[in-house]
């Protein structure tokens, strides 16, 4: 699949004169060099590629760099070394009204904090963007109209951001930055300010969107329930490095360290785990009648599972036999996180 974004050793540490220092330390300074020289190193060569069309979510606690990152992406901030591509263009050369330009056409940012206009309307909220491109009025209240309709807030266009809900000021953050028909959508912990009932609801109007719109997505949490529910793929963030970036399955069954390990131990295994990353290879010994496809959910075969004391065929979608699966297996992979 093609790459919308790739970042290449990325690197951005605060303090005075970084670039000297990260060129001085031939782009590579270690963690020990770099506290010694007094930098906070908010971001320590990172690399990865969002893929056209993915939900990439970058994760990580307070301070792990997975908002600096992302304004790295964009260009809010500048990186202090490394490369960055968008559509296979340098984005470290663009100029910058290249890069507002850029902004207000082709990236699209929702925030934690929904910062509506308070004195302009929802449909004017809206439309705000499009009145910064200069855009037609008439044009643009109809885009902005088929936006507030899109995230379900039609009726409710003349009302002001503090007769709303908090899941509705979100909502109308969600389609001003649509409005611009983005490529790319930035969004960083939009949702971590809502109530948990509400924070769900708004997940599920997220995923609606994205099923409509298929957009390329990038999407900042610290939720790890969030961004398996989210993501095609999963970037973890600690102390400003990428320590693992791979499916949710991916980092359940294989996570590159204690870190990502401790991150991933409470995941509703059964839910996300399938059969084929349980299953072990082939054996003549298998129960007669039940048999199982490799993409099965692990929590939809459980309970079968459970009542068979021989190994299970595991099949692929041809019908081909391809591993074979047992108790034994599932009750580890289940009650791994507990042992």
């Amino acid at each position: 699949m093609e790459s919308k974004i790739s970042c290449r050793r990325v690197w951005k540490l605060f303090g005075s004169n970084p670039t000297e220092f990260l060129h001085k330390q031939g782009g590579n300074p270690t963690i020990e060099a770099i506290n010694a020289a007094g930098y906070i190193p908010a971001v320590r060569d990172a690399s990865l590629d969002v893929l056209q069309g993915e939900i990439l979510v970058i994760m990580g606690l307070s301070g792990s760099g997975k908002s600096t990152l992302v304004r790295c992406l964009s260009r809010l901030i500048e990186p202090t070394g490394g490369e960055i591509f968008f559509d296979g263009a340098d984005l470290l050369k663009a100029s910058a009204k290249e890069m507002i330009e850029l902004r207000r056409h082709k990236m699209g940012m929702v925030f934690q904090h929904f910062a509506l206009l308070p004195h302009r309307t929802v449909l004017q909220n809206v439309a705000f963007p499009l009145e910064v491109q200069g855009i037609e009025k008439t044009k643009r209240h109809d885009r902005a109209m088929e936006m507030i309709e899109l995230v379900g807030l039609k009726g409710r266009e003349s009302y002001y951001p503090r007769e709303l809900s908090g899941g509705q000021q979100q909502r109308v953050g969600i389609a001003r930055s649509l409005a611009v028909e983005p490529d790319v959508w930035f969004l960083d912990e939009p949702f971590s300010a809502l109530d948990p009932l509400i924070r769900r609801e708004m997940q599920n109007e997220f995923l609606r969107l994205q099923n409509l719109l298929q957009k390329t997505i990038v999407f900042i949490t610290h939720d790890f329930d969030e961004a398996i529910r989210l993501a095609d793929r999963i970037a973890i963030m600690n102390e400003g490095v990428i320590v693992q970036l791979g499916t949710a399955e991916e980092l359940i069954t294989n996570p590159a360290s204690d870190y990502v390990a401790e991150f991933t131990k409470d995941a509703p295994r059964g839910k996300l785990l399938t059969v084929k990353s349980v299953m072990t290879p082939p054996t003549e010994d298998t129960h007669g009648d039940l048999v199982l496809t490799a993409n099965d959910k692990i929590s939809t075969v459980v309970n079968d599972i459970l009542d068979c004391e021989l190994p299970v065929r595991v099949v692929d979608a041809d019908g081909v036999t391809v591993g074979s699966l047992t108790r034994q297996d599932v009750v580890d992979v289940l009650f791994k996180s507990e042992g």
